[in-house]
């Protein structure tokens, strides 16, 4: 069993923003999956179900991003998933619109979602990283990542979404192997 955590921040009016990429791309695998309707459990909305030979966990904390490790803590000590099958997807300020990139371990770069979960269970998690660019000046971070995408830019999103939930089973297997074959997804 595996935890795909997906980060974001709870409520409509963060539902279409930047900073929440994780969530959006645990709602197309739940679509894509045909998993169960999300349920309210350790502090986050979850859903079981499988992804190829994989039972997946997908969770998407309810805490708001500052405090996203309790969440995934609390769904790992009850389902006793070890940290090598933690899966973490979040927004990537240093990844192009539309670009995705796997890393295992490393620092939280100044996302303070993974600040919190490495704070709470460890760093050497598996990452998916969704690019969502960098702002323009002189707009801050802080208020680029809430913004909602550009309606020319939710295209390259959702094609982004797609290409990930088509290959997520061999995504799972072998992440770089399957990232290098999606081309138009690697930065």
């Amino acid at each position: 069993m595996m935890i795909l955590a997906g980060l974001g921040n709870p409520g409509a009016q963060y539902a279409n923003t930047r900073h929440n990429a994780g969530f959006m791309l645990l709602d197309a695998l739940q679509q894509a999956y045909a998993f169960p309707a999300w349920k309210k459990q350790h502090q986050a909305l979850l859903s079981k179900g499988r992804i190829g030979a994989h039972e997946v966990i997908l969770l998407k904390p309810q805490t708001f991003m500052n405090l996203s490790g309790a969440s995934v803590q609390a769904a790992m000590t009850y389902y006793k998933v070890p940290l090598a099958q933690l899966w973490v997807a979040h927004d990537e300020l240093d990844l192009a619109l539309g670009k995705v990139r796997y890393k295992q371990g490393g620092g939280d770069a100044g996302h303070n979602g993974l600040r919190s979960i490495s704070g709470a269970v460890g760093s050497n998690y598996h990452r998916l990283r969704l690019g969502i660019d960098r702002p323009p000046p002189p707009l801050a971070v802080e208020d680029y990542v809430l913004s909602s995408f550009q309606a020319d830019e939710k295209a390259r999103v959702q094609a982004m979404l797609t290409a990930l939930s088509d290959s997520f089973p061999a995504l799972l297997e072998n992440p770089l192997d399957t990232l290098a074959k999606l081309g138009n997804l690697r930065a």
